[in-house]
């Protein structure tokens, strides 16, 4: 199910910036990226579910997370396909596919093919995109 545009989380730049750090507001509402090998989740193996920073969506399990020495966080799949959404991103050039957060529409990375089996995916994830709630 597909959530519609006006069931999205409706704040404006203000309430972003004064609800996200600096960081996070860059990443998730102006589509930044982090250095590599910087965030705080890139090298994590903490056990739990990774949630929007943004807006608390639950996002990534810690059990589909694997090292693929990028520098950001990766994971082979989301823990649900309805929290998450992908969109053609053409601001380079060699387009790819953009992760958004579907609740909240926050910038969250983008995924590759060149990820582990059985998906094959690589959903490359910027730190500041996200918050672990340790199991």
């Amino acid at each position: 199910m597909k959530m519609a545009s006006k069931d999205k989380m409706p704040k404006s730049d203000e309430e972003w910036k004064d609800k996200l750090t600096s960081d996070q507001y860059h990443v998730l509402r102006e589509k930044g990226t982090e250095i590599p090998f910087t965030g705080k989740y890139w090298n994590a193996k903490d056990k739990g579910i990774y949630v929007c920073a943004g807006c608390g969506m639950p996002l990534f399990d810690s059990e589909s997370k694997f090292d693929s020495d990028c520098g950001w966080p990766s994971f082979s799949s989301p823990i649900n396909n309805q929290n998450t959404e992908e969109k053609q991103d053409k601001a380079l050039l060699l387009p790819q596919t953009e992760i958004l957060c579907r609740k909240c529409g926050g910038h969250l990375g983008h995924v590759f093919n060149d990820g582990p089996m059985p998906t094959g995916l690589r959903f490359c994830v910027n730190s500041a995109s996200l918050e672990l709630k340790k199991k």
